[in-house]
């Protein structure tokens, strides 16, 4: 697995000279996960954080009655973690199941919080991160909030086709809180405009 891609994605977000780049690189470790099979189960603790290389998975949660409920797909160039369980090393309430036989690069908790000692850069890549992670989780919760099923399906598959393209009706419908039945109505009347 080439940590090439890793690297693009670092510096996006943040300059870091080549030997801390190389350190950061490093300490990630490769994965690979066939299709169907799980990254994290509910109830495990998280000890990842994962950049996807390869693949899509797909991170939910079952509720007490086991109806499942996606909290979001990750493709290739994207970040995966159940990062209440990482952060604070509790039981996870979140699943990371591979849609498609899929690679990541792992970093471990502990080669994590020794890295923001190593390299302050860390610190501040992170926190960029997760403030585009919460844009992006308080844009999604307005749009489920404000927006028909519809639109919301039309938004998705407009956004990440990419993504559309490799959910069952299940997963999609799942994503976008909505019963399969009602996403086959919305999908026959989109084809027939």
């Amino acid at each position: 697995m080439s940590l090439d891609l890793l690297k693009q994605n670092i510096t996006k977000n943040v300059q870091l000279n080549d030997s801390d780049l190389e350190t950061f690189s490093n300490a990630f470790y490769p994965k690979t996960i066939a299709k169907k099979k799980f990254l994290l189960k509910q109830g495990e603790i998280c000890n990842f954080e994962g950049f996807v290389t390869k693949g899509c998975f797909r991170v939910f949660t079952l509720d007490s009655q086991g109806k499942e409920h996606v909290l979001y797909f990750a493709i290739k160039d994207w970040w995966i973690t159940d990062i209440d369980s990482f952060t604070n090393q509790n039981k996870s309430i979140l699943s990371i199941q591979a849609i498609e036989d899929s690679e990541a690069l792992l970093i471990t908790h502990e080669n994590k919080e020794q890295l923001y000692q190593q390299i302050p850069s860390i610190e501040k890549l992170f926190r960029i991160m997760t403030q585009k992670t919460l844009v992006s989780l308080q844009r999604r919760m307005i749009s489920n909030l404000s927006q028909t099923a519809d639109d919301r399906y039309l938004n998705f598959i407009t956004k990440y086709p990419q993504i559309a393209q490799k959910l069952t009706n299940l997963q999609l419908a799942s994503y976008l809180g909505i019963s399969h039945e009602f996403l086959s109505k919305i999908r026959s009347k989109t084809v027939s405009k």
